[in-house]
């Protein structure tokens, strides 16, 4: 009566935080999926530029848009945002650009505003940290065309620099000059039977320009610069705008619009055009090479030493022969033995359950078109969301194994599984958050949605835990295929290449090897600001980390075996597990070489968020390690005819 009452009230919890959920999601329009559904637009038709954060890849610290003098809309709107693009950094708001389908516009004013010293010396900071402005235009982010000597293709950079640092001809101390003009080119595809238009690009080429007035500045003043029946302006002729205090600087437009062939469903293909494909295939083929050779070392142990060994065992008639056998025959009685810190092992396991389910779920959504570009947080969101939901199986992976190992304690083991892993990224992601916090950045998470994701994780996550571990434990305890002795057997003196360090590292470096490209891709496009996706590549090479996780922990194993180590336990999952190292080594690596962050919060962040991918990364691998070598000992001993 109890368990049930238990099981009722956390079936209750569940149901208000799922009914919450259900709240945010409609409330952020999540199931609206922006970029799937073109819009279409004829000549007059208000084009809704908006502007999100200022980003830097030399301190990784996003800033809202309107912290620098930028002009203000006459009432300013802050879009509506689901909990995936707030987890992004994404602060979308509305602009002062007006831009009207198939109007050109030349030299249109913004603003003017008169820098003071503070304001001054921020602009001059984000021109030294390269900040860049991002904006967009019906869910298109704003790009610069670069044309690259000797490169055939157009290369785009994500939005356009606040401003750019230089001196004069003749002097020796540099100056500071914003962009205030942007050349603005919408680009469109226009159906001929229909007689509309949808948007395919958004390019901007940015100018610095000091702009010249004659008399009192009012709404009709006429600036120098701009010629009313010119094509184009040749702003390269006049003097740049510098940032200095007292300046006065006046913000103005252009937008042309230009036909495409581009189709709305291609829009974003020339975003996301990887160069590198060569490399990637040649990634796949050295992954292959490795996976080939743990096949081969796995098919000569199991086909030729093992199916020998078996044999051989089987053949022997009296104890006495069977005393005098060597290797991992003579572990059969110990193999199975419970390892020390079982329920912590227990509680590692099903949290890699968790990310287990959770990484293909979201992978072939993905594949599938569930994510569009343009639907901004959508990814983050659902990651989110499934690895809520595969709390059961946490909780049954945990349970299953806890009961096989003869513990009973059931509340314990689903408390350690909901909250141990959870609590630890929690607290990481709170002192990263404080980080932000502290340096004002728009990436730092509202108390509001710290609060929404905590009620996330107790009301979904957690109930689903316990249930998991309510239906493992209903369950027949799984048997071994040996019986396992009272007294332990004493482990003989290893040799150097079985001792837990080196077969450890060793072990840990093929997966490592398998996936490091893919790594390096997804360093470069998220700490250096550039577009990624997920796509069947990525599918493949988690089928390849899978198999070689596996593979390489079967191997060690079966050697820690040979030489009659039955400590098996937590090595199966370390082995495949260390390859986590070499994901965090491989990132500071990365840091050192092709980032130039010299910020200590913009430091603290990076290898944070680092820890915590390297270990979730850990608990992932080192989860496909244990299960490979828990099911390669059962057959293994199950083929043994004991007494």
């Amino acid at each position: 009566m109890e368990s049930g009452t238990r099981l009722a009230f956390v079936l209750n919890s569940m149901m208000i935080a799922v009914f919450l959920l259900l709240l945010l999601i409609h409330g952020s329009h999540c199931f609206n999926l922006h970029g799937v559904t073109p819009r279409e637009y004829s000549k007059g038709d208000l084009l809704e530029v908006k502007v999100n954060t200022l980003t830097s890849t030399r301190t990784q610290l996003p800033h809202m848009y309107y912290s620098l003098p930028y002009c203000p809309p006459p009432k300013l709107v802050d879009d509506i945002e689901n909990l995936g693009q707030v987890l992004s950094g994404d602060r979308i708001q509305n602009s002062p650009y007006v831009i009207r389908m198939m109007e050109p516009q030349k030299c249109t004013v913004v603003c003017r505003i008169t820098l003071d010293a503070e304001t001054a010396k921020e602009l001059k900071v984000k021109v030294d940290n390269e900040y860049r402005v991002n904006m967009i235009l019906d869910d298109l982010p704003l790009v610069v065309p670069i044309h690259r000597y000797g490169e055939p293709r157009i290369f785009y950079q994500f939005g356009f620099h606040v401003g750019l640092k230089g001196r004069y001809l003749g002097s020796e101390e540099p100056q500071y000059f914003i962009h205030n003009h942007l050349a603005f080119t919408v680009k469109y595809h226009k159906d001929s039977k229909a007689n509309r238009s949808r948007i395919v690009g958004f390019e901007v080429k940015p100018f610095s320009v000091q702009h010249k007035y004659e008399g009192i500045w009012n709404e009709k003043t006429h600036l120098k610069i701009c010629k009313p029946h010119s094509k184009q302006m040749d702003f390269y002729s006049d003097l740049p705008q510098e940032i200095e205090e007292k300046k006065e600087i006046i913000f103005t437009y252009d937008v042309e619009f230009q036909e495409s062939g581009t189709k709305w469903a291609s829009r974003w293909d020339a975003y996301i055009f990887e160069r590198e494909s060569q490399l990637h295939w040649f990634s796949v083929m050295s992954s292959l090479t490795i996976i080939l050779f743990l096949s081969g070392t796995i098919a000569v142990i199991m086909l030729r030493t093992v199916y020998a060994d078996v044999s051989k065992y089987n053949e022997l008639e009296t104890q006495e022969e069977t005393q005098d056998e060597t290797g991992w025959k003579v572990v059969h009685g110990d193999v199975f033995r419970p390892p020390s810190n079982s329920d912590l092992l227990c509680v590692c396991v099903g949290t890699g359950v968790q990310f287990l389910g959770m990484i293909p779920i979201t992978m072939m959504l993905a594949i599938l078109g569930f994510f569009p570009p343009s639907n901004r947080g959508a990814l983050r969101m659902a990651v989110l969301l499934t690895w809520l939901f595969m709390g059961y199986f946490a909780g049954y992976a945990s349970a299953r194994l806890h009961k096989m190992f003869g513990g009973a304690e059931r509340k314990n083991i689903a408390l350690r599984t909901a909250l141990m892993f959870p609590s630890i990224l929690f607290i990481i992601f709170c002192f990263l958050n404080t980080l932000l916090w502290s340096q004002n950045s728009s990436g730092a998470m509202p108390l509001g949605t710290i609060f929404a994701l905590v009620f996330l994780w107790l009301g979904i996550s957690v109930p689903l835990v316990f249930i998991g571990v309510y239906s493992g434990f209903k369950k027949p305890a799984i048997e071994d295929p040996v019986v396992t002795k009272k007294v332990p057997r004493e482990i003989p003196e290893q040799s150097w290449y079985t001792k837990p360090v080196f077969s450890i590292l060793v072990g840990g470096v093929c997966p490592f090897v398998t996936i490091f490209v893919e790594f390096f891709y997804i360093l470069v496009t998220t700490c250096l600001n550039q577009f990624y996706y997920i796509s069947t590549f990525h599918f493949f090479f988690f089928i390849i980390l899978f198999i070689t996780c596996a593979e390489a922990s079967i191997v060690v194993c079966y050697f820690q075996l040979r030489s009659e180590n039955y400590l098996w336990w937590w090595r199966s999952y370390f082995t495949s597990g260390a390859s986590a190292l070499y994901l965090f080594l491989y990132a500071t690596y990365f840091f050192f070489t092709n980032l130039e962050i010299s910020n200590m919060v913009s430091v603290m962040l990076y290898f944070g968020y680092m820890l915590i991918a390297s270990l979730a990364f850990f608990v992932l691998t080192g989860t496909i390690g244990f299960y490979a070598c828990f099911w390669f000992t059962r057959l293994l001993y199950s083929s043994l005819k004991i007494d």
